[in-house]
């Protein structure tokens, strides 16, 4: 089911009202989706990819995730930082986050990480993660989220028309389903590391087991 942009607006206290604290949550049977083959993974979906890292890495990673996902901020927080410097930042690995909203809240945090423009996307996702509490899991979120905005630089004008773009919303809405149907995501966060499928958190130490052996002469 797409989201509207009313959606957004409307459904978004109820969900925080109902969504756990651990931010995980299933969407679509996995056996919907065949799994899929690396080269159709690693293909561009409706929106230009979020990317870190060089293009000819021997690695992709492929990270699904939720803004209202509080494994997924832990994740980020917690561990992207050594996953960047280790082996973004070295050109063993190249870094794409697709969007996949558990909820109405979680497509606004996204919506307002593409407004913000390419360049400060994923310094967007950060603060979002960061500051998560703060916004995701409170009575009224929207005033808490503008807060947030407005030190990145959007004024309440800009904040207002970012959420009002229903095409933005139906792209990263696209992301979502296509994530769902053709590759079996169901919670978040999931990976994929050159095509293989891995649900869940991970640790620094799981990512060093899972990445080493494609690094291998």
């Amino acid at each position: 089911m797409s989201m509207s942009r009313r959606t957004v607006w409307k459904s978004a206290l109820a969900l925080v009202a109902t969504t756990s604290a651990g931010g995980q949550g299933l969407l679509v049977p996995a056996a919907w989706a065949q799994a899929p083959a690396p080269e159709e993974m690693i293909k561009p979906g409706p929106m230009t990819e979020a990317v870190q890292g060089k293009a000819d890495a021997p690695i992709t990673l492929i990270e699904y995730a939720s803004m209202t996902c509080s494994h997924c901020a832990n994740f980020d927080t917690q561990v992207y930082p050594t996953l960047k410097a280790k082996y973004i930042d070295t050109g063993k690995v190249r870094y794409i986050m697709r969007e996949f909203p558990l909820d109405p809240l979680a497509a606004a945090g996204f919506m307002l990480a593409r407004c913000a423009g390419d360049d400060k996307y994923f310094a967007m996702i950060d603060v979002l993660f960061k500051m998560q509490g703060q916004w995701a899991f409170v009575k009224e979120p929207m005033p808490a989220l503008l807060a947030i905005a407005k030190q990145a630089g959007f004024s309440e004008k800009s904040f207002n028309e970012c959420l009002a773009n229903q095409k933005l919303l139906d792209d990263i809405d696209a992301v979502r389903q296509r994530g769902a149907e053709k590759f079996g995501v169901n919670s978040t966060p999931t990976f994929f590391i050159n095509g293989q499928i891995h649900r869940g958190e991970m640790t620094i130490d799981e990512l060093d087991k899972a990445l080493q052996p494609y690094l291998k002469s």
